[in-house]
């Protein structure tokens, strides 16, 4: 007789058709004229200690997501469930509590810290906040914290333009775990560093996950970046999702020809191995006006008449649980490269 195969553990984060929809305003009166659809409808769930990627163009709506998950932004729809609670519903005392244990890190590593405040003054100002210790622990505490991402303690005394922006992004990883999280969200934290840095961060977020038992929302444009740093990818593309599956499988058999054209623009590192590039045409189009149909049947080459008039559901690809791609193509099969 077989054992019974224990249940999972619940996801740490569930998003369920998550809708970020920002009004358009205009005029003496300021009436809404129009809706810019960011996010429109995205669902997926992260345990603890994955790291989740979500990748795609600029204006795809990766970043809103990210922040719409935080509340940093209040969603039109939807539910983000962390923790066995729906933050998109639960009181400001409540919320206030949880976000102690869901941090971000940001893009840019100068704009998102105060340049009139000292390191030690950022990395207090969240025990600060939530009330916690007194001022002995908190230095004890902040020093701890800068060992940790690779500061000497001496640099608690100074200022963010006395850094470098690996340095500084560093003491931005610092106020981030500060709290003892469970969920980051890694908004492009590698973008603004020279590749010589880039490495050293990213490594640096690893070490922290091992350690910490932390969940990555790691947000990038750079499909090669997210490989490295995540178990699962997202592809979105004006604010939908078109595939989602395991990081290995969307590397070495993207199906959805967007995921393709994304997986032919990464630089191979052999001069002597040819790679054809999948040029795509026209630009991305205005999430103001998106598309009928498929939103990206605009620039694909492989576009149906069905593409233009019916949206293609996220589905489970050839009966793979792992693998959810929202295509009409998608069981041919073809390659756009």
């Amino acid at each position: 007789m077989n054992a019974p195969i224990p249940p999972q553990n619940p996801p740490l984060l569930s998003v369920i058709d998550l809708k970020m929809h920002f009004p358009v305003r205009g005029g003496v009166l300021k009436k809404t004229k129009g809706t810019i659809y960011a996010l429109d409808g995205i669902s997926f769930t992260v345990r603890e200690g994955e790291t989740l990627g979500i990748v795609g163009e600029s204006g795809c709506g990766k970043t809103t997501a990210g922040r719409t998950i935080l509340r940093l932004y209040p969603p039109t729809s939807g539910s983000v469930i962390f923790e066995g609670k729906d933050l998109a519903r639960i009181p400001k005392k409540i919320l206030r509590e949880t976000r102690r244990r869901m941090q971000m890190i940001f893009q840019d590593p100068f704009e998102s810290l105060d340049a009139r405040q000292t390191v030690y003054e950022i990395l207090e100002e969240p025990f600060l906040i939530h009330g916690m210790g007194n001022p002995t622990e908190r230095k004890e505490k902040i020093h701890q914290l800068l060992d940790t991402v690779g500061l000497q303690k001496s640099a608690a005394s100074l200022f963010p333009h006395e850094f470098s922006g690996g340095q500084r992004q560093r003491i931005g990883i610092a106020r981030a775990i500060a709290l003892n999280p469970r969920l980051i969200v890694c908004d492009e934290p590698v973008s603004a560093l020279d590749v010589s840095i880039q490495s050293q961060i990213l490594n640096l977020l690893i070490e922290l996950q091992r350690e910490r038992g932390l969940s990555y929302l790691f947000i990038s444009h750079n499909l090669a970046v997210v490989k490295y740093m995540s178990e699962s990818i997202i592809v979105m593309y004006l604010g939908k999702i078109v595939e989602h599956a395991p990081a290995e499988l969307i590397y070495q058999n993207p199906v959805h020809p967007y995921t393709q054209a994304l997986i032919s623009a990464i630089p191979v590192p052999d001069p002597t191995r040819k790679r054809r590039r999948a040029l795509l045409s026209g630009d991305l189009p205005s999430p103001r006006n998106p598309p009928a149909g498929c939103r990206f049947h605009t620039r694909c080459p492989l576009v149906l008449d069905q593409c233009r008039r019916e949206e293609p559901l996220l589905r489970c690809h050839e009966g793979d649980p792992d693998r959810r791609v929202a295509c009409h193509r998608s069981t041919e099969g073809i390659k756009i490269w």
